[in-house]
């Protein structure tokens, strides 16, 4: 759930994401409620159900163009039902992104949506320099690549890295890429007093990590 609320940062500016509430494990198919609507990516509201990591590019685009501007990028409202707020929420990015191309249509599972984004008047995109005035280039080139609207289109995490709007920036020795999470365990059919004896040793193992008593 990327957004400037769960993001902390220190007096060495190093950063830390908080609240993991709306995480999601890397699934055949996954929940469409996931991160906070005005940072959420267009593919998640369209009912895309395989969606990737790029959903939190386009959060981190969202808060880049806010920390440019000083104002929130895509202020969607929840004062409406939840798909009418969804529908609010991409009426906002197609105001600035312009009309999705025919092949992005063709990746939207949901047949409403793309007879309702079909009945809209053609958008044209608007110019990235005209709406972020002042902005170094290459932060609006990059953010462009962010705020691509096709996430196979979308930059990855590894290729913004390596922009040269981060390139004074970058280090390549302190960026570590972290093990994928093995979630296998809670697949795993286990008699329930096995399961206790499991939670207790993991208790016993922090706790003894920890230096206090179990």
């Amino acid at each position: 759930d990327l957004k400037p609320s769960n993001i902390a940062v220190n007096e060495d500016c190093e950063l830390k994401i908080l609240d993991f509430g709306l995480a999601r494990p890397t699934e055949n198919e996954m929940t469409g409620y996931v991160a906070t609507r005005w940072y959420r990516a267009p593919e998640i509201m369209l009912n895309w159900m395989h969606y990737n990591q790029t959903v939190d590019i386009w959060s981190v685009g969202c808060i880049m163009a806010e920390l440019l501007t000083g104002r929130t990028l895509f202020p969607g409202t929840d004062r409406i039902l939840y798909q009418l707020s969804n529908i609010h929420q991409l009426n906002l990015i197609m105001e600035l992104l312009g009309t999705p191309r025919d092949e992005f249509m063709q990746k939207i599972s949901s047949e409403s949506a793309r007879n309702y984004i079909q009945s809209l008047p053609p958008l044209r995109k608007k110019e990235f320099k005209e709406v972020f005035k002042g902005a170094n280039p290459l932060a609006i080139d990059l953010l462009e690549k962010m705020l691509e609207l096709d996430a196979d289109r979308r930059i990855t995490a590894e290729e913004a890295l390596a922009h040269k709007y981060l390139a004074q920036y970058a280090d390549p020795s302190d960026e570590p890429v972290s093990a994928a999470y093995d979630q296998s365990f809670e697949d795993m059919e286990m008699h329930v007093e096995k399961w206790k004896g499991t939670i207790l040793r993991y208790r016993v193992c922090v706790c003894v990590c920890a230096h206090i008593a179990p």
